[in-house]
């Protein structure tokens, strides 16, 4: 990929409420869009506004959707300042999300996992992603 490319995460729900709940209030993430009725989906798009990236959730009504199939399923956030990791712990719990144990438990030595409400799991990781 050459540089400039924006990265779109998307994935179906059948809670969108409850996701945008978890990473919006949770998580901190910005409302960058949302659509109703569009062809027979409703969707958000939330990130941030100056990252190369954002997470789309869309439902589309009468087509359920299973949840996460395994409990790997992980996005994970690399926060290096102990300030901002602390910071997005507090806010996580002070919405009501409680950190998991991880099935992997490299995540919990340096980490804290969440589980979003289809069961899909968010690492905050306090350290730098090092190549």
């Amino acid at each position: 990929m050459k540089p400039g490319v924006h990265l779109r995460v998307a994935r179906a729900t059948n809670d969108l409420e409850a996701v945008i709940r978890f990473y919006r209030d949770g998580l901190g993430l910005a409302d960058l869009g949302s659509f109703r009725d569009h062809d027979g989906f409703d969707g958000v798009m939330l990130g941030q506004g100056n990252q190369q990236y954002h997470l789309e959730f869309t439902l589309q009504r009468d087509h359920p959707v299973a949840g996460a199939p395994t409990r790997e399923n992980l996005l994970v956030f690399y926060l290096p300042e102990a300030n901002s990791y602390c910071e997005a712990i507090e806010r996580m719990r002070a919405h009501g999300y409680e950190p998991v144990a991880s099935q992997n438990p490299y995540w919990d030595r340096g980490g804290a996992t969440f589980e979003d409400p289809d069961g899909y799991r968010v690492v905050l990781y306090n350290g730098a992603w090092s190549k």
